[in-house]
């Protein structure tokens, strides 16, 4: 059987799991119930001290973005940071430190920028006994305003700056907790990795308005008929979080740093994309939020039986597996082609490849009497848009052409040496290698 247990940064726990700083690790009821539950980790609500206090507003704190189902797709929130007293959450962490041992317990932390402020509260985040500490550069509403969050996280010099710090006044692991909202995320988490960090987390939330409501003319969630960006979170970030976490685990100046994978983790097959990108754990909110603590338990499952699947004792044996493969585009293989073939069997006869690659793409279906709907080799270019708007799972599938065949849209016959498209002339990077 496989075993999920995870050490990330020397930090033992039971699986790779662990909740993110978010509404669900607010207090101490919350998180003893998530580890009953079965979660290996959690990090702490962001905590903070000096600065304006902390108030919440009273009215809605989140807008929705549903899929046709009323599927949560993405969450936006316009809560800020904890707004309950710096003592009580660190009495807290204590406490349940201390009757959960074998659980990581990490303290998110946001305070203004200056090293003050950072040598004040560490010291008193270390004796509760945490097993480390996330900065919080990433907030993108509320507390960006005010000089935090993600108005360091946007500034690789002052990240670098407090990582310094943190590393100077504490003596445990410290997590750089990075934005999205960013051109370029390798930037930061060099930055980070520069300060002495120990690992970066990502992504945090990405600075969003949902919808606006049409009678009252005002974003969601409104205020008293008005609205703000918020932070968006859940499913509809995860691809733009896999990018993220890849970009950094590829990168030559970052390779090797720890990475906390989050963004829409939902089921264990996301997470164990995180992980194969180069995460060596992953972080989850909204999922909770929307299902409660207990779906980690179909997580932990179905993360175990794909291991068990193909052969995996430990989490360390898949981690960063994938990285090889992601490449710059230059790079991809013209010579690998592929068609799209229908299965007649399969065909609901509905339409919808037809119409979309008649009205949009390249004209490579026909439709014949019946319905009947048929691939045109001579026009497919291979872009895939049929077996994705199709609703029937593996009814229209890419068939790569046999190396010797003829391209009947190109005329040239197909290769499947990729050494020699690598030489190629038409290869960027050839050229440029020239």
């Amino acid at each position: 059987m496989a075993d999920l247990t995870t050490t990330f940064l020397g930090i033992s726990s039971p699986n790779p799991f662990w909740l993110a700083s978010a509404p669900p690790t607010d207090k101490e009821y919350n998180v003893r119930r998530a580890f009953e539950a079965g979660w290996g980790g959690v990090v702490w609500k962001t905590l903070g001290e000096s600065g304006p206090p902390i108030v919440n507003v009273n009215g809605p704190r989140y807008g929705v973005v549903h899929g046709a189902d009323r599927r949560v797709l993405a969450l936006n929130n316009i809560e800020l940071i904890t707004d309950r007293p710096l003592e009580v959450n660190l009495e807290e962490m204590a406490r349940v430190k201390a009757d959960w041992p074998d659980r990581a317990l990490i303290a998110s932390i946001m305070v203004p920028c200056d090293e003050a402020s950072w040598k004040a509260i560490l010291p008193r985040v270390a004796e509760t006994g945490c097993d480390g500490i996330e900065l919080n550069f990433g907030c993108p509403h509320g507390m960006s305003e005010r000089g935090m969050g993600s108005a360091v996280g946007q500034v690789p010099e002052y990240i670098e700056m407090v990582t310094r710090w943190c590393k100077t006044y504490y003596d445990k692991p410290v997590i750089v907790k990075l934005t999205p909202n960013i051109t370029d995320i390798r930037y930061p988490a060099r930055a980070a990795k520069n300060g002495g960090a120990d690992a970066v987390s990502l992504i945090n939330t990405v600075s969003s308005i949902t919808s606006v409501n049409l009678d009252t003319l005002s974003p969601e969630p409104s205020i008293d008929g008005k609205g703000s960006h918020g932070g968006l979170c859940g499913p509809a970030v995860k691809p733009i979080a896999l990018n993220m976490v890849a970009e950094i685990a590829r990168d030559p100046e970052t390779r090797g740093l720890p990475i906390s994978g989050i963004g829409g983790v939902t089921t264990w097959r996301d997470a164990a994309e995180f992980m194969v990108l180069g995460a060596g754990n992953v972080q989850v909110c909204t999922a909770a939020m929307t299902y409660g603590f207990k779906v980690v338990q179909e997580m932990i499952t179905g993360l175990a039986m794909w291991m068990d699947e193909k052969g995996y004792r430990a989490t360390s044996d898949f981690i960063g597996q994938a990285v090889p493969n992601v490449t710059d585009w230059q790079y991809l293989n013209l010579n690998y082609v592929t068609k799209a073939r229908i299965d007649q069997d399969a065909c609901i006869k509905c339409g919808r490849c037809y119409a979309a690659c008649e009205d949009t793409s390249h004209q490579a279906i026909w439709m014949h009497e019946g319905r009947v709907f048929e691939v045109n080799d001579a026009e497919c270019v291979a872009c895939n848009l049929c077996v994705d708007v199709c609703p029937v799972e593996n009814c229209i599938t890419m068939e790569r052409l046999p190396a010797g065949s003829v391209d009947p849209r190109t005329g040239k016959v197909v290769s499947d040496d990729y050494a020699n498209w690598t030489q190629h002339p038409n290869n960027p990077a050839s050229q440029a290698a020239e």
